[in-house]
């Protein structure tokens, strides 16, 4: 008899899925020197050890489309960044800026519309370090322009399945085309997007009524005119197949795989941007929360759930904007995935769900992991960005979307 059929087992179940959650969401354990990645790994092990799961069930567990997914575009993003590409087409949008208002919304475009595409904390290490270098060559207060960043990158990542990692788990698991998905989510994005660059100029009218200064000469970017070209055919292709029907998984993988051929990039460069912590945090919260459906959804925790009418637009936006907010975007989806499926109307929940979670990380600095980047490479550059300067604007502006986003999908 497994441990985890007895009350104690049942327990210690429960106790490993939320010293897991709690983890995650913090992103540290007190005393240890162990991140979000080796959380999730130990919970899995747990739920093993425990009983709550057999070896052979937790691997069954670990959905290989979402991570094949992630790792595919991880290498997509990653060789369009080596080429040269984000800073050749950032740079190109952004000189044409003559303004400081121009320039804020050439940035929210530049970054929402890749963030869409592509994985939204991939686009933020590359545009962070980016608009840093080009407001100061213009002698601008940076934060305002890095705000527009985090914000832009989360509102935009909403559009697609691609967008970003807990909307490629619903991708993978909701059986949605990318095509209907985009078509329902871009118009929420626009949006959102809209609202970022006014609230932004709202909050710092200082910044966005004073002319621009004589700016200083800008370093010429790095090309590589083959790997670009290259780059940037594989990446249309991939995003070409998404609209047509193809697996996303399949195709993502496929031109990943497919931009490793080179004779002139080393591949230790590409795999650099294969964000393996990432990878693993997925595999590790896949095997915790099977685990924990497998033991702890029962008939009654399913009447309990269904008394909240998640079938409500709004309760289950508000739920998930809320979830997201406790223990981060990805392990809300994984919570809210089991009970979703059994929805009158999964596509339309799953639609939902997406939004929410990717809207929500704009409420706070800590929010997303897209977030905590453009924060990090701020830091490094001797930019502050405080707590309180990103939650006056994220605040609004996190209501202002989910509230759109929620009527339109409704």
């Amino acid at each position: 008899m497994s441990l985890a059929s007895n009350d104690w087992g049942t327990a210690a179940t429960i106790a490993v899925f939320v010293l897991t959650y709690a983890g995650v969401a913090l992103g540290r354990a007190p005393g240890l020197r162990i991140d979000r990645a080796g959380m999730a790994l130990v919970g899995a092990n747990l739920m093993i050890g425990l009983g709550s799961l057999s070896l052979s069930e937790a691997l069954k567990a670990v959905d290989l489309d979402a991570i094949a997914l992630l790792l595919g575009m991880m290498i997509i993003v990653s060789q369009l960044r080596v080429s040269g590409f984000f800073e050749l087409a950032a740079r190109f949008a952004l000189r044409r800026a003559h303004s400081a208002p121009v320039l804020l919304t050439a940035i929210v475009i530049v970054t929402g519309f890749f963030s869409a595409f592509l994985v939204n904390d991939a686009i933020c290490l590359v545009m962070a370090p980016l608009v840093i270098d080009v407001t100061r060559a213009l002698r601008r207060n940076p934060v305002p322009y890095l705000l527009a960043v985090a914000m832009a990158s989360n509102a935009g990542s909403a559009a697609t399945f691609t967008g970003n990692p807990q909307n490629m788990i619903i991708g993978v698991a909701s059986h949605l085309s990318y095509a209907d998905f985009a078509g329902k989510l871009a118009p929420a994005a626009a949006v959102a997007l809209a609202l970022t660059a006014a609230l932004i100029i709202l909050f710092y009218r200082g910044e966005f009524s004073t002319a621009f200064g004589p700016s200083a000469k800008e370093p010429r970017p790095r090309r590589h005119p083959m790997q670009l070209a290259k780059g940037m055919l594989v990446t249309l292709g991939v995003i070409a197949s998404f609209f047509a029907g193809v697996p996303i998984a399949e195709a993502a993988l496929i031109g990943g795989s497919l931009l490793l051929l080179s004779r002139a990039v080393d591949p230790q460069k590409l795999y650099a941007g294969i964000d393996g912590g990432l990878l693993l945090m997925f595999a590790g919260l896949f095997i915790v929360v099977a685990g924990a459906e497998k033991v702890l959804l029962t008939a009654n925790l399913t009447a309990v759930v269904t008394r909240l009418h998640f079938e409500n637009a709004w309760i289950l936006s508000g739920v998930t904007a809320l979830l997201s907010n406790l223990v981060s975007n990805v392990p809300a989806v994984l919570i809210l995935k089991p009970f979703v499926m059994n929805l009158p109307d999964p596509g339309r929940a799953w639609r939902i769900v997406a939004m929410s979670s990717t809207f929500a990380g704009n409420l706070t600095l800590i929010g997303s992991v897209a977030n905590l980047i453009v924060a990090e490479r701020a830091k490094q550059a001797g930019v502050t960005i405080s707590f309180l300067a990103y939650w006056r604007i994220g605040r609004p502006l996190t209501l202002a979307s989910l509230g759109f986003g929620t009527w339109w999908l409704a």
